[in-house]
């Protein structure tokens, strides 16, 4: 019996460790500003720091990040390559990147979503480690979700039949998915910092792409 594998999701994952220091080192501003935001600071005013997400201003137009963008942005338009598409007849664009760093004393999380218009989406994790949160993804097709079956109690692994898997990151990960897939970040225990980049990215037919 041939067994043949169809509508495959593919993720891309690699280690960048010489993005580390400098994008660190860039981002602690957009942090620090995001902590001292009106909401932010009555919310910690009022309950603390526990089960904060501290979210970013934009970071696409910060030339502190320019190597970055780049890297990843071609990465985005080989990755939609490999599955097919014919690239030559379209420009991968950022639509938004942030980063994101959660709460000291615990708490942060992020509960599962797509980003349905985007074609890409990616994580490069700058602050992490064993103890820290890590990102899970959901079984993106909704009959298989829908005649979910019991899994075999001693399998283990990522299977077929899966409906969720986890990535545990180090320091430079970068990790691409599609922007359709459903995505979750496990509740953090704030016992060692956990701070990450988030972007999506859009295909844009190159007659469009002229105007934008």
């Amino acid at each position: 019996m041939y067994i043949n594998n169809y509508f495959n999701t593919t993720i891309w994952s690699e280690q960048k460790p010489e993005f580390i220091k400098s994008l660190t080192k860039a981002s602690n501003k957009y942090i620090k500003a995001a902590r001292n935001f009106p909401e932010a600071k009555a919310h910690i005013k009022k309950f603390g720091d526990f089960g904060r997400s501290y979210h970013s201003t934009p970071l696409t137009a910060d030339n502190d990040f320019i190597d970055f963008r780049n890297y990843i942005g071609q990465k985005s338009w080989e990755y939609l390559d490999h599955q097919g598409f014919d690239m030559q007849q379209y420009t991968t664009m950022f639509s938004e990147m942030w980063v994101q760093e959660f709460a000291k004393k615990g708490g942060g999380h992020h509960s599962a979503h797509v980003h349905w218009n985007q074609h890409v989406s990616g994580f490069y994790f700058l602050k992490c480690s064993d103890k820290t949160s890590y990102p899970i993804f959901h079984e993106p097709r909704t009959g298989a979700r829908a005649t979910k079956l019991k899994m075999k109690p001693d399998q283990k692994g990522v299977w077929n039949g899966s409906e969720l898997i986890h990535f545990k990151p180090a320091p430079g990960t970068l990790i691409i998915f599609p922007g359709f897939l459903e995505h979750e970040f496990a509740l953090d225990f704030g016992k060692e910092p956990f701070r990450f980049i988030h972007w999506n990215i859009t295909a844009i037919p190159k007659e469009m792409a002229k105007d934008v």
